[in-house]
C-alpha cells in the first residue's frame, strides 16, 4: 500500500538550502550528533553536498526536513529535492546523482529490492537491506523506533462490543465484518492475502474498495467496520479508534530509516552518520502521529513540524 508508493495530493516541500554557520568552508564548525551544547566544535570536512530526498506524502516531507535543519545545525550543507510518490522513482534519483540521501522504511525498501525478503523482524530485515543498498552504493542507518506499517483499525464502540482486541479476534469472530481500504488491499501482502495467509481470515467478499482519504469518515458512519490505516497516520491522535494488535506478526518492520550513498558516509564519516543516527534515536511511532496530524489536519508547514520536533530533543538546526 503506501509503503511501495504514497499518492496523496499533499503539500509540496520547500526545498531548504542550509549553509554552513560562520565564515568560509575551511573555517566552519560543527557539533557532532545532535547534542546542543558543551561538546568541542569540529570542523567539517570537504565533501559533496547533501542532497535528501522528499516524496510527495507529509511524512516524507517532513523527515526530509528534520534531516536537512538537523546537518544544517552540524555545519554541512544540504537541501530538500521533491522526488514524487514511488518507491522507483527516488531510486532512480539515487542513481542519478539527484539525492544521495532519503527517509525509508526498512521492510518495504527490501521487499521492493528483493520480493518476500523482509518479514516483521526488524533486525532479520535490516540484515536483509543492508546487502541490497550496498549492490546499489547505498547505506542504511540506524533503524528508528518508529514504523509506519499497515495496521487495521476499528471504532472502539464496534471493537468493544464484538470484543476484539487482536487480529486472531478477529479472525475468530469477524468473518461477516466489512473491510474498507484503498484498491490495491486485494494484491497487498500486509492486507487481504496477508489476513488469509497468516491469521486464515478472508475478507474478499466483504472487502470495500475506498479511497485513502475517506475510509476514517466510512469506518465512523459504520458504513465499514474494519479500516486499514498506516501507523502513524494523524487522525490516531484524535478519533476514538482502536488499533488491532497484529499478534502472529502480519505487518513488515517498516520503521523509519535514513538511507544515504557510500559516497557521503567516505565523505563525512562519524560527523554525518551521528547527526542522523542521533535523530532516530529519538523518533518514535508517537512523534509521527503527533507530527502527521500537525500537517495533514492542522495545515502546519513541514519546515515548521521539523524544527519544533528538533528543538524540543535539543537538536541544533543552526
Amino acid at each position: 500500500m503506501r509503503r511501495q508508493h504514497k499518492a496523496l495530493a499533499l503539500l509540496a516541500v520547500v526545498a531548504l538550502s542550509a549553509a554552513a554557520c560562520g565564515g568560509d568552508d575551511d573555517d566552519d564548525a560543527a557539533t557532532s550528533g545532535g547534542d546542543n551544547g558543551g561538546e568541542a566544535q569540529t570542523e567539517v570536512p570537504d565533501g559533496p553536498d547533501i542532497k535528501i530526498g522528499a516524496q510527495d506524502f507529509g511524512e516524507s516531507a517532513i523527515l526530509a526536513s528534520i534531516y536537512d535543519q538537523a546537518l544544517d545545525g552540524a555545519g554541512f550543507t544540504s537541501d530538500v529535492a521533491e522526488v514524487g510518490g514511488f518507491r522507483d522513482l527516488l531510486f532512480a534519483a539515487f542513481e542519478s546523482g539527484d539525492v544521495n540521501l532519503a527517509p525509508e522504511y526498512v521492510a518495504s525498501e527490501a521487499n521492493f529490492l528483493e520480493a518476500g525478503s523482509a518479514s516483521a523482524d526488524l533486525d532479520a530485515s535490516m540484515e536483509a537491506l543492508q546487502p541490497l543498498l550496498e549492490a546499489k552504493g547505498l547505506v542504511a542507518l540506524d533503524p528508528s523506533e518508529a514504523v509506519d506499517k499497515n495496521v487495521f483499525v476499528m471504532t472502539s464502540e464496534r471493537a468493544d462490543e464484538l470484543g476484539i482486541e487482536t487480529l486472531s479476534d478477529l479472525a475468530e469472530k469477524g468473518a461477516d465484518l466489512k473491510l474498507g481500504a484503498p484498491q490495491d488491499c486485494e494484491e497487498n501482502a500486509f492486507c487481504i492475502p496477508g489476513l488469509k495467509d497468516v491469521y486464515g481470515l478472508d475478507l474478499t467478499s466483504n472487502f470495500v474498495p475506498l479511497d485513502a482519504g475517506v475510509v476514517g469518515t466510512s469506518l465512523n458512519e459504520g458504513a465499514i467496520d474494519v479500516a486499514t490505516l498506516f501507523s502513524t497516520d494523524g487522525r490516531l491522535a484524535d478519533e476514538d479508534w482502536v488499533v488491532l494488535e497484529d499478534d502472529k506478526g502480519l505487518a513488515g518492520a517498516d520503521n523509519i530509516v535514513p538511507v544515504l550513498s557510500q559516497e557521503l558516509v567516505d565523505a563525512y564519516g562519524d560527523q554525518l552518520t551521528g547527526v542522523l543516527n542521533d535523530i532516530s534515536a529519538q523518533l518514535t511511532t508517537d512523534d509521527m502521529i503527533a507530527m502527521n496530524k500537525a500537517y495533514d489536519i492542522d495545515h502546519e508547514d513541514a519546515e515548521d513540524i521539523a524544527a519544533d520536533w528538533l528543538s524540543d530533543h535539543d537538536i541544533s538546526t543552526g
